[in-house]
């Protein structure tokens, strides 16, 4: 087998190869002139997705039923509340980094005790919680715009080394999901509940207990992003997670995850992120309008989806 077939197997290639592809067709539409400015962008902006889509894929490795719909309204009370709580203070950044985390720690909780404790399906348990959430989100902000401190809306928005420090942080949370999924008993007994539940509970890999680390892990993820996204869009808003909630399961399929469970890809995580950003700006570039972009967006990503499952075998 050639290098070439052997690279081409693997399904988080593919996000990489057509987010390269869109990134070459909008640069040559305007010159050259933006590729810059359209990397710093894409970099900014597919941080958000990868934090919340790691989370996504822990809970989706799994298997088949195991998602969490609560992601948006996670982000949005955690930015809301942790902001209120800052008041504009930047001696009190950590203290609010702090109060996002526990937010996702108790939604995390309560997704799970829906779960387990009352056996409602997790595509039922997570959208219940879901309008919980959003409604306390809605209590506590009263439709006002929280703002952020001004350094932690500077660090938010500002780049290192011309990289934008929300991708630098989303890099260092995805280097730590990777050990946790390879070097890592947690990663190997929620590869093994998403392959056989059954099998994984027969070797005696503690079921539940990981569970309920996958679905509280993945809204403490939620939380951090919304606090960056409160941060780095100069305030928390009501609507600032709607866009996440596909989004999060968007990038976890197009980057490679099986959804079947039992298999997760990080790399892949980011080849999708930049690739949905990106190909909405190369839509917009050429002109498109709306409703001809969601149209050809959908088409796109089903394109990457076949390219990535590639040839099924003969029966």
């Amino acid at each position: 087998m050639s290098a070439f077939q052997t690279i081409s197997r693997k399904p988080w290639i593919w996000s990489f190869a057509a987010t390269i592809v869109v990134w070459l067709a909008t640069v040559m539409f305007t010159g050259g002139a933006s590729s810059f400015g359209l990397s710093h962008a894409a970099l900014t902006f597919a941080a958000f997705s990868v934090i919340v889509g790691i989370g996504q894929m822990f809970v989706i490795t799994l298997g088949p039923g195991n998602i969490d719909l609560c992601v948006p309204a996670t982000m949005t009370l955690s930015g809301t509340l942790a902001l209120k709580f800052m008041d504009v203070s930047d001696s009190l950044i950590l203290p609010g980094l702090l109060i996002a985390v526990l937010i996702g720690i108790g939604v995390g909780i309560g997704n799970y005790l829906l779960i387990k404790a009352l056996r409602i399906p997790p595509i039922i348990a997570t959208l219940s919680m879901s309008f919980i959430v959003q409604s306390i989100a809605i209590w506590s902000n009263r439709g006002l715009r929280i703002k952020p401190p001004e350094s932690l809306a500077s660090f938010a928005t500002g780049s290192t080394l011309t990289i934008p420090n929300v991708a630098l942080v989303a890099l260092l949370l995805s280097i730590i999901a990777w050990l946790l999924l390879d070097r890592s008993f947690y990663g190997r007994w929620i590869s093994a509940i998403g392959q056989s539940t059954f099998a994984a509970r027969m070797t005696g890999i503690p079921v539940d207990g990981a569970r309920f680390v996958t679905y509280v892990l993945c809204a403490v993820l939620a939380a951090v992003a919304g606090y960056l996204l409160a941060s780095f869009s100069g305030g928390a808003a009501l609507n600032m997670g709607s866009e996440y909630l596909l989004m999060s399961i968007a990038v976890v399929v197009i980057g490679g995850t099986a959804v079947a469970g039992g298999d997760s890809n990080v790399p892949g995580i980011w080849g999708a992120s930049l690739f949905m950003f990106l190909v909405v700006s190369m839509l917009n570039t050429y002109g498109f309008g709306a409703g001809i972009r969601l149209i050809l967006t959908g088409l796109i990503i089903i394109s990457v989806i076949l390219l990535a499952g590639g040839p099924k075998p003969n029966r």
